[in-house]
């Protein structure tokens, strides 16, 4: 039985790839800034025995060792990691201010390079393991209010062919979704903010984006379930996109 550890897992397309894993049989550690979200999760699903979840603020490292050696101790080894967790502010280079730059940083990048270097460690010494990284169409060079976070995006690409380079010896193969415009809860609350409702929200993606229509929660999971399955075995290096044909 496979162990799929999540950072994130709470919420939109994180939320998504938990259920999935729970329906192919697999074990899912997972994560949120709140425990009593992560319980009411786990409460609502049949599968208390196969879930675990960790209370972790991404805004510092402090919990990151004890999510991974919790998992280990629940469920002996980890078959896969999804990156799945990140914000994105809305901020140019002349806009960004430093706790934002700081926050973003920290929660899509330096939280995610810190779990991973525990979690290589343990696939290194099982000889198997596969890494999912959660990118975005920013990740190219980005619309002028996302600076700071298409640098993490960019970077984490680079993260994730550095893994896949070095440590395929290792038996570690390392993949890179990009996930499109998507109605994801934050990107509600955004547009919220802003005064328009989910329903002009996918009008307007509709029109801009290349395939017709706003990306879900569910777009993304087949891609993922893949890399986690043995059916992408010899899959290291690549990137996907799930973004109805956008370019930024």
């Amino acid at each position: 039985m496979k162990t799929v550890m999540i950072l994130g897992g709470t919420k939109g397309v994180g939320n998504e790839i938990l259920k999935s894993c729970l329906k192919k049989g697999y074990n899912v550690s997972f994560c949120g800034r709140k425990l009593e979200e992560g319980n009411e999760i786990i409460n609502s699903l049949d599968a208390s025995d196969r879930l675990y979840f960790h209370e972790v603020d991404l805004n510092t490292i402090n919990e990151i060792e004890n999510f991974f050696n919790e998992t280990i101790k629940r469920f002996n080894s980890i078959d896969a990691l999804v990156l799945y967790s990140g914000v994105t502010p809305v901020a140019s280079i002349i806009d960004t201010e430093e706790d934002v730059f700081d926050s973003v940083f920290n929660i899509n990048l330096k939280s995610q390079y810190f779990l991973i270097k525990h979690v290589l460690k343990s696939m290194m010494e099982f000889k198997t393991g596969s890494i999912i990284f959660f990118g975005s169409a920013h990740m190219d060079y980005g619309m002028k209010n996302r600076a700071a976070y298409a640098l993490t995006k960019s970077t984490l690409y680079t993260l994730s062919t550095h893994i896949a380079h070095h440590y395929a010896q290792h038996g570690v193969r390392s993949n890179y979704v990009v996930m499109g415009w998507t109605n994801t809860e934050g990107e509600l609350e955004l547009r919220d903010s802003e005064g328009m409702t989910e329903e002009e929200l996918k009008n307007k993606a509709a029109k801009i984006l290349p395939m017709g229509r706003m990306c879900n929660r569910f777009d993304p999971v087949p891609a993922v379930m893949h890399f986690i399955s043995d059916e992408s075995a010899m899959t290291t290096g690549s990137l996907v996109r799930v973004t109805a044909g956008q370019y930024i």
